[in-house]
């Protein structure tokens, strides 16, 4: 399917036309691209090489960490290149090609974080049988399911928004391509486009948050019933890092997908929190506040140095 567009590009307005603040934000999503890089490779390096961290907990780690490298590698290089660029243009189907991937390795992590709570699950109210259950089948075939999953929904909703018409708009006020940031521009009906991406993003991210929110309510009823307040302390430790990922996860991006497009400041810094800041805060969250982690890095550092 193709579109029958007269605009062959769009121009990403970005995050500001001032050219020394571009070169303040230049440095700024530099730095934090590199860290996101560095920080998430050298979790899945730790995640590699030390046996004490090859369970299903730390499978499902890895898996958030290369996903964490494919979702920032989507936006910010191209954010970068624009910032420096006085030619902020991109093709029509390079932004259609960016819109599917932003949508893929979202809504993959929003299985994965899904999965992860299951797990946790799992560890906490049969521990006994969490070796047998979350077998390492049951976890190829979790991960996989979420990469499929995400990727049949980002598949559905590029090929709906290839119908649209681009006639005479071309500026996104945006720094990347999101379907939402499109609607506007199109000179053609977007009801279809639009209604597929509220049915996706509904059943998508709220039947993950279901899932999320039913795990955690049975890991509470379980925890409360830990006579021992160590014991309760350290059951709750295990799920922290994943409960705040979780925050930052859907605080952003699913707010930035359901709430009317303005162009507005909160779509720039929702779209930032979640495509931009999370891939390089989850490695920290993940090894500042879980013991083997650190314990882990500790090792290998040994080992290096």
């Amino acid at each position: 399917m193709r579109n029958h567009s007269v605009v062959s590009e769009f121009i990403l307005l970005g995050l500001s036309a001032d050219p020394q603040i571009q070169a303040l934000l230049f440095v700024l999503f530099f730095v934090i691209y590199i860290l996101t890089l560095m920080g998430n490779l050298m979790l899945l390096l730790v995640i590699r090489v030390d046996s004490q961290l090859h369970i299903p907990m730390y499978f499902f780690l890895g898996q958030l960490s290369f996903l964490d490298l494919c979702h920032s590698s989507v936006t910010v290089p191209k954010l970068l290149e624009n910032l420096l660029s006085e030619k902020k243009t991109v093709s029509v189907e390079c932004c259609m090609a960016q819109v599917f991937f932003v949508f893929a390795t979202g809504g993959t992590e929003s299985c994965l974080l899904a999965v992860m709570a299951y797990d946790r699950y799992v560890a906490i109210t049969s521990p006994l049988l969490y070796g047998r259950v979350m077998s390492r089948q049951l976890c190829m075939g979790l991960v996989g399911g979420s990469w499929g999953l995400a990727f049949l929904d980002a598949l559905i909703n590029i090929l709906v928004a290839l119908n649209l018409d681009f006639c005479e708009a071309q500026n996104i006020h945006h720094f990347s391509c999101e379907l939402p940031s499109l609607y506007p521009l199109s000179c053609s009906d977007v009801s279809a486009s639009f209604t597929a991406l509220l049915c996706s993003s509904l059943l998508h991210f709220f039947g993950n948050f279901f899932l999320i929110f039913f795990s955690y309510v049975h890991i509470l009823i379980t925890i409360l019933s830990i006579s021992s307040t160590k014991g309760r302390s350290k059951a709750f430790s295990t799920c922290s890092s994943h409960l705040t990922a979780v925050v930052f996860f859907y605080s952003s991006g699913l707010l930035r997908y359901l709430m009317p497009n303005s162009g507005s400041i909160q779509e720039l810094i929702f779209s930032l929190q979640y495509s931009v800041v999370t891939p390089m805060l989850n490695p920290l969250i993940y090894s500042l506040k879980n013991k083997e982690v650190k314990a882990a890095v500790r090792r290998m550092l040994r080992r290096c140095f």
